[in-house]
Parts: C-alpha cells; sequence; structure tokens
C-alpha cells in the first residue's frame, strides 16, 4: 500500500505541502497543467530549492494577480466542480474547503454557507489545495499518516485582528490531532495545511511499519536560526494484504510462532512519589512509551505521614532498563528505583490492515496456538470512523467486525 508520512517537525502549510510534493518526484510541468484545468487567471508557481539550516528543500511560490474577493464556500465549489480535473481531485480538493468552511462556521458561530473565505480564499490557495490533491493523485497515494504537528508559538496577524498560535480555525481543525508548541515563534501550521492534513490523513501518531522509497522537504517561507523551517514527507510501501478471510489463516502466524504462549523475562521498575504534579507525571509516561517502554501506569497510594502518593510502575525489556531508570531520576523528583525482575506469558500478535465500508483500519490478531483469541481494531482510526459516520464506538466496532467472516474458532 503507497503510504505517504507527513512529518510536521515544521508544522506544515499549503506551499509547503506543494514543493516538498515536487521534491519527491511530481512532475513540475504537469502539475502546472492540471492545475491550469481550474480555469482561473493567469498564475505561475516558482519552485526553487532553498537551504533550511542544511536541509534542500523546495519552495513554492504562487503568483498571481491580486484580487480583493471574498468568496463563500460555493464560489471555490463552483470553481473546483467547474474545472477539467479528474474527479477524485475535484472530490478531495472540495471535502478539504468544506472542512475549512465547517471550522470557521464552528468558530465564527455562523452557518457554513455564511462563512467568508480571508486568507484561504485568495486564488493561491486553491492552487495549493487542488495542487496538493494533483500531487497526490499522480504519486498514487493510498494511505496518509501524520506525526505529531508543531503549531508555534506567540501571536499571528489576521484578517478579524490578532489571535493566539494556533489560530481558532487551525485549533478547531486540528481537533483531536496531536499537536505540540515549542519556543519558535509564529503560525507553523496554517488553515490551509491544517485543511490539507485533517482531511486525507487515516491517523496520527509515529511513522508506520513500511518500507521508504523516498523522503523530501518542502521550505517554508520564514528563516530561523538553527532550526529547519521544512515538511518532510517520506513516501513508503505498506506490505500488501490479501482478502481478509486469508489473515485468519492457519499459516498466518509461522510454525515457531505457533505456541500455546510465548514466555518472557521483563523488568518491574517502581517508584514512590509525592511532590510532583499530575502534568509532570503525565509527561514522564509518555517519554517512557517513547523510550521503548513495554507498559506504563500509575497506582494512587499513601505513603507516610498520610500523604497521598502515586507510584509509578514501568514493565521494560533488560535492555531498556538503563534508560528508564535515567529517565526517572531526570524527570521526576525520586530518590531511588526498585528494579524486579519478572516473567510474562504472552499469546503471538499481529497487526493485519483490512478495508472496511468505512476506510483502511489496522487489526490486532491475537492467536492461540491455531485459534483466534481476539481480534481488536485500532481505536484510534475506529473513534475517527465513529465520529465520521455519527455511529457509536460500540456499533462502529460491531459493524467492522461482522464484516470480517471471521471463522469459527
Amino acid at each position: 500500500m503507497k503510504t505517504l508520512y507527513f512529518d510536521c517537525f515544521a508544522g506544515a502549510s499549503g506551499n509547503m505541502i506543494l514543493g516538498a510534493l515536487v521534491a519527491l518526484g511530481v512532475d513540475e510541468s504537469e502539475l502546472v497543467e492540471q492545475i491550469k484545468r481550474l480555469d482561473v487567471a493567469d498564475f505561475e508557481i516558482e519552485f526553487t530549492t532553498r537551504d533550511k539550516s542544511g536541509i534542500a528543500a523546495v519552495h513554492a511560490l504562487v503568483k498571481i494577480s491580486h484580487e480583493h474577493a471574498h468568496r463563500h464556500l460555493h464560489h471555490i465549489e463552483k470553481i473546483i466542480s467547474d474545472s477539467r480535473l479528474s474527479d477524485s481531485v475535484k472530490n478531495r480538493a472540495v471535502k478539504i474547503f468544506q472542512n475549512l468552511a465547517a471550522a470557521e462556521a464552528k468558530v465564527h458561530g455562523i452557518e457554513i454557507g455564511k462563512v467568508h473565505f480571508h486568507e484561504v480564499g485568495a486564488m493561491d490557495a486553491i492552487v495549493d489545495v487542488v495542487g496538493a490533491c494533483v500531487g497526490f493523485e499522480s504519486l498514487g497515494i493510498e494511505r496518509f499518516v501524520c506525526s505529531k504537528i508543531h503549531v508555534g508559538s506567540g501571536f499571528v496577524q489576521m484578517a478579524h485582528g490578532k489571535y493566539p498560535v494556533p489560530p481558532p480555525a487551525v485549533a478547531e481543525l486540528l481537533k483531536d490531532a496531536p499537536i505540540y508548541s515549542t519556543e519558535i515563534e509564529g503560525e507553523l501550521i496554517t488553515p490551509t495545511g491544517a485543511a490539507i492534513i485533517k482531511t486525507v490523513c487515516d491517523e496520527f501518531g509515529p511513522i508506520p511499519e513500511m518500507r521508504i522509497e523516498r523522503t523530501a522537504y518542502g521550505a517554508g517561507t520564514r528563516e530561523y536560526k538553527d532550526f529547519p523551517n521544512a515538511l518532510r514527507l517520506i513516501l513508503g510501501v505498506q506490505s500488501p494484504k490479501s482478502k481478509v478471510q486469508s489473515h485468519f489463516a492457519s499459516e498466518f502466524i509461522s510454525e515457531d510462532q505457533k505456541l500455546k504462549a510465548k514466555n518472557q523475562n521483563i523488568l518491574l521498575l517502581e517508584t514512590n512519589i509525592d511532590d510532583l504534579s499530575p502534568q509532570t507525571l503525565g509527561y514522564v509516561m509518555e517519554r517512557a512509551f517513547d523510550a521503548g517502554a513495554l507498559d506504563c501506569w500509575f497506582t494512587p497510594i499513601q505513603m507516610k505521614k498520610n500523604r497521598p502518593a502515586t507510584m509509578v510502575s514501568i514493565l521494560c525489556s533488560r535492555e531498556k532498563k538503563e534508560v528508564l531508570i535515567k529517565l526517572l531520576y531526570a524527570e521526576t523528583t525520586t530518590l531511588g528505583v526498585r528494579v524486579s525482575e519478572m516473567e510474562r506469558s504472552c499469546l503471538p500478535r499481529e497487526i493485519v490492515t483490512v478495508e472496511t465500508e468505512f476506510g483502511t483500519i489496522d487489526l490486532k490478531i491475537a492467536k492461540f496456538g491455531d485459534k483466534i483469541i481476539n481480534v481488536k481494531p485500532e481505536y484510534e482510526q475506529m473513534r475517527e470512523f465513529a465520529r465520521r459516520s455519527k455511529i457509536s464506538l460500540r456499533e462502529m466496532e460491531k459493524r467492522i467486525l461482522g464484516k470480517l467472516n471471521l471463522p469459527a474458532e
């Protein structure tokens, strides 16, 4: 499955996506010719390679006659729908603007049809969105995944005034998406970039398991000292999956995995803490998983002098012991960590990707010998499907599993 990963360590904008797609291999001339099917005023796209803190990135500059039009959604839909573009490009581009309009409507408390597009209604933004959709189609992308999004910090001047980063419409668009802010000032993720990514991406998180074909960078306009203002795109291929039923055949697990269970020797790291904020504890858990912890949990306890406290517990392999103990000393107030060796029994598990009526979803499958013990759809993907389809989470899971024709156990 051809997969595109958005690595938004410096956010994203429409022209950054456009530049990165060209750097990834989309033909410049063909891209411009396709966009001209919009039948809009004359425009140019100037592609140049820029140095972003030592990284060569392609910058896309859309040049078009200055315009004063404040368009509504139906104006943009008509421009796109009346074009000679492919239906798939039209549908995706229209959906991006519909999502953007829905976010603006929510922020302003008005009907979606009354939304005035200001900055994002400019023709160059339409060129960015349509150009991105043309690029996705040209590369044959089947699945989109995005990292956590760096949004920047500070304030940004917009048509309605000065707003904190991320501005209201962007914050609404990125609802349920993982974002973060650092000392880098400025608006790193723009409304156009947020709308494109939120519309096309199936999930947000780390780079999925895949074979990398190419990587490329799209340059942002601003320059920062010792910080590459660029969007990285990673193009790869995930292992193709056959029909759903084949995932559940007896040969699904290799011969050496066909065990009743697999025993593993692991370590349990524990420490009691009574003087650390809940926010910091939450951060410690995130860092623990990033560092390779198998599991991490907190237990409310009572310590001496009747102090309420938290016991932090981390499961890890022996190889991760030192790095996780170092993490606990660096990020918490603890003065000591208990280490216990444990044995755990685990069923063989595998992640497979299947197509459903709602879209592509990952399933976690556990087997006991040749028998399927448990099949669980990936929660974040299922939750997104449920929200889009206005279906309860329980009903969504029932419908997904009901379509798989699982063999009898």
